[in-house]
């Protein structure tokens, strides 16, 4: 453990500072990385639904069955992450073709 001596005022705002620097720095960092992985491939159901040649109602059957998926706050609507479905179809093999 580092032994921390504070002799005035100005040093215990420059260590507060600096502190507080390295901690917005890593969470801003953090947060760049989530927002991108967010927002490179975000669909609709709609548009999920046509890409996957599957049906509204099997896409919500799939949900049910832990199909990944994301709400928005404001108004409560689906969207999809195109690389965690892909993801998960390839990881559910026996799903895909229930439908049919």
């Amino acid at each position: 453990m580092e032994t921390l001596i504070i002799t005035n005022e100005a040093d215990l705002k420059g260590f507060i500072r600096e502190v507080i620097r390295e901690e917005l720095t890593s969470a801003l960092s953090q947060c760049r990385c989530e927002n991108r992985q967010t927002d490179e491939a975000v669909t609709t159901r709609k548009e999920i639904a046509v890409y996957l040649r599957i049906s509204l109602v099997t896409l919500a059957s799939w949900v049910k069955r832990g199909l990944p998926m994301h709400k928005k706050k404001k108004g409560g609507r689906v969207l999809f992450i195109k690389s965690e479905v892909l993801q998960w179809v390839k990881d559910n093999p026996d799903l895909r073709y229930k439908h049919l």
